[in-house]
């Protein structure tokens, strides 16, 4: 009885912390602020390279293939950088969410007070941290990105602007 309210909790877990995530305001989030700002060990994501995260990382279920009410964590063929500016700010929601995640497994103990509480209870944090650590690895990535993207924005902003003010408008 136990193992069953300890899976039902975990599901049940799973189930809200996804509806929840999709209420916060996504103006609570800022790539650049502690906690998301990269730390200076993670040198820019690269730290994440050890472990191979690149190779495993796209195997890793996604639960955005299946909640329709998500945004995609995919980038389409023509991003624009306020598309990669929203995906970064959802790299910081599922961290926060997988995060709670793991501080809420200790209550699996509460129903199993013994070595298999324990058990369980390291099994679900495992099963965070990997997604942690692809939404930490990512998000430099991701703002790079979006860096790049604004400056060929400007530059092409800038062209049509030069282009009118030559030829005011005539071609």
């Amino acid at each position: 009885m136990a193992f069953l309210k300890s899976v039902l909790y975990v599901m049940i877990l799973g189930i809200v912390s996804h509806y929840i995530g999709e209420t916060l305001p996504r103006k609570w989030f800022h790539w650049d602020r502690f906690p998301f700002r990269a730390w200076k060990w993670e040198k820019s994501g690269l730290i994440y390279e050890k472990i191979r995260i690149q190779n495993w990382k796209d195997r890793m279920p996604d639960i955005s293939r299946v909640m329709k009410d998500m945004v995609p964590k995919r980038i389409g063929l023509r991003p624009t950088s306020r598309d990669i500016r929203i995906l970064i700010t959802e790299t910081c929601v599922a961290e926060t969410v997988h995060f709670c995640l793991c501080l809420l497994a200790p209550v699996i103990y509460t129903f199993w007070k013994n070595g298999t509480g324990v058990f369980l209870m390291i099994v679900v944090i495992a099963c965070n941290l990997p997604f942690m650590m692809i939404q930490r690895y990512n998000r430099p990535v991701l703002i790079t990105f979006a860096q790049r993207l604004e400056a060929r924005e400007e530059r092409k902003k800038n062209a049509c602007v030069d282009f009118v003010s030559q030829y005011g408008g005539r071609t």
